[in-house]
């Protein structure tokens, strides 16, 4: 059996051989083809309606998810027990990706496919999951996810929607209010999040939308995703069956964090097909636009916008399915253990815990930034509500606050990282003091005539020791304060972030040119990234450090970081435009 390349965080200390992680470009037959039917199925049922459904057409939504039930896309991460298709994580990842190009539509779906079915499948009994799940992976049924309430967003461990047990011990009467909840308009099963009685943790259950007592408001009004139903529910004496709760009591808090990971991981994936999209839409557009007898995409400035944007697509890609593969080992080695098939595949997703949430905040600001430039690149069209740029841009903003805000989220890399390490999974702390013993002999240790790919990877194993170094100073000067200074936090969060996707896409770009020769653009692709990534690493690791000591010592360390950020210069004005160009050939993004 094959075994995991490192555990959650562990990037941070260990290096991993190219040829060990799984990429893209390794896509079997069948995954490709799952991703073709998930495009098909995009342009004949889902872009055709996109006037509809931006209007709030709700059977219209519905009927579309239906369809895609009808074709197995609903069921693409449920066992074939309970009419799924039981694909791996990376085929189902790939297809959140390619229907992340959905606009509302991916909304839906992923909410429907994940938050809405998958706690009932990885923590619901066997009668629940031949119940619901069953009818739930063919579209029989639709599902939607209850957490959020007026008071308790981010801190969802502080609702009020309470559930008590009936008198004669069979139902448990459910009482309080969700909002922001996706397909609540056309919902027909809820996993709803309450309190028994006095308890401080939640509890979880399936609720009915059918049931007495449950009411469902009208759709809100959203900056995006308007095709999207969202609504608040209403819970008045509802009746649940007491075998409805899902799993234990009390184990609803568990739950939501475990499937928020999931969803975190998830929504990395969705945003880069939403990312390639944009990108091919505005590559288009600059080469049919002319403006001075020339098209825009000859323009030195609209080059710029439109390499940089596929640059960070095509980073982030490679960390998606970098982690992909792990999860899908470690989830076999929990089966193998004997462990329940629902438990073993979210514990998987749930123990790379750092990635999820690097993965979530890093894709939602590249997608942010993507369709921000793509607009730009539009121009005065790029304002049009005419242009799908428009429902692009809108739709991308709610990314940074689905799964958990970027804020929390970019807390939870350094908190989960450090906690991992002084749990003991990796040594965090002794390579830092080694570095701290020689800190004034430290070197970039660069060599004369090194290869292409040993100087990257040196790179990457620099931006390492700077992560340790600034992480171990900031938490010795701020002590027990730590995590309350975030400021200081989300620096170490961002260098963290950075190092990952960076390491990521060279590890990619070395197994890719094994497999299919060199490639100077995918090499000009790995350059510009490393040259900005070593300023982005060095910025935010000065201004932990300034932001935690003072005077001479602060600046020893300084030095240091200066030092192993250190990286060769790069010409990125033609690196860019080689990409660019590549780009304007192809007329659609085709990495």
């Amino acid at each position: 059996m094959e075994t995991v390349n490192l555990k959650s965080g562990e990037f941070l200390v260990k290096d991993v051989d190219a040829n060990s992680i799984f990429i893209p470009e390794e896509f079997n037959e069948e995954q490709r083809m799952i991703a073709q039917t998930c495009r098909d199925f995009l342009e004949a049922e889902v872009y055709p309606n996109l006037e509809k459904t931006e209007k709030g057409d709700r059977e219209l939504m519905k009927s579309i998810l239906k369809k895609a039930g009808e074709l197995g896309m609903l069921g693409v991460a449920v066992p074939e027990e309970y009419n799924g298709f039981g694909q791996d994580f990376v085929t189902q990842m790939l297809v959140a990706e390619t229907t992340g190009a959905g606009y509302s539509f991916s909304v839906a779906y992923m909410c429907h496919c994940g938050i809405g079915t998958m706690p009932i499948m990885y923590y619901g009994n066997e009668e629940q999951r031949q119940k619901y799940v069953s009818r739930l992976a063919t579209g029989d049924l639709i599902g939607a996810y209850c957490l959020t309430e007026p008071g308790a967003g981010s801190d969802a461990n502080s609702g009020k929607t309470q559930a008590k047990l009936s008198d004669d011990g069979k139902h448990y009467i459910l009482n309080g209010q969700k909002m922001w909840i996706t397909n609540g308009g056309f919902c027909d099963t809820q996993v709803v999040f309450a309190k028994i009685d006095n308890d401080r943790i939640l509890s979880a259950f399936i609720v009915e939308s059918n049931w007495p007592g449950v009411i469902i408001g009208p759709d809100e009004h959203k900056m995006g995703i308007k095709g999207s139903s969202t609504t608040q529910i209403y819970y008045n004496d509802v009746k649940v069956p007491i075998e409805n709760m899902i799993g234990a009591r009390g184990e609803g808090f568990r739950i939501a964090l475990s499937i928020l990971h999931m969803g975190r991981m998830k929504l990395g994936a969705n945003v880069i097909g939403a990312a390639k999209q944009t990108i091919t839409d505005a590559v288009k557009y600059a080469n049919e636009r002319k403006q001075f007898n020339l098209q825009i995409a000859t323009f030195g400035a609209i080059k710029h916008k439109l390499a940089q944007t596929a640059i960070k697509t095509f980073a982030h890609e490679s960390a998606i399915y970098r982690v992909s593969k792990d999860v899908d080992i470690l989830m076999a080695q929990y089966k193998a253990e004997g462990c329940d098939q629902g438990r073993a595949a979210i514990d998987a997703i749930s123990h790379y815990a750092v990635e999820d949430a690097i993965l979530k905040v890093w894709g939602s600001e590249m997608l942010d930034y993507v369709v921000d430039e793509c607009v730009q690149v539009h121009g005065g069209m790029g304002y049009s509500a005419e242009m799908n740029i428009d429902k692009g841009y809108r739709d991308s903003r709610i990314n940074r606050i689905f799964e958990g805000t970027n804020e929390i989220n970019r807390l939870l890399v350094v908190e989960s990282a450090t906690k991992r390490a002084m749990k003991g999974e990796y040594d965090l702390n002794g390579p830092a003091e080694e570095l701290l013993k020689n800190i004034d002999s430290i070197t970039d240790g660069a060599i004369a005539g090194e290869s292409y790919y040993a100087e990257k990877l040196r790179y990457m194993k620099n931006f390492k020791k700077a992560v340790m170094l600034a992480i171990n100073v900031t938490t010795k000067a701020l002590g027990k304060k730590f995590m309350s200074e975030q400021e200081v936090v989300n620096n170490l969060s961002n260098m963290i972030m950075e190092l990952y996707i960076a390491e990521s896409l060279a590890l990619r770009v070395q197994k890719l040119e094994g497999l299919k020769g060199a490639n100077v653009i995918y090499k000009d692709i790995l350059d510009v990234f490393a040259y900005d990534a070593a300023s982005i690493i060095r910025k935010n690791a000065k201004d932990a450090i300034y932001s935690s000591i003072e005077g001479e010592e602060a600046e020893k360390f300084v030095k240091a970081i200066k030092i192993l950020t250190r990286v060769a210069g790069v010409n990125v004005k033609d690196a860019r435009r080689r990409i660019a160009d590549k780009l304007i050939e192809n007329n659609e993004y085709k990495f």
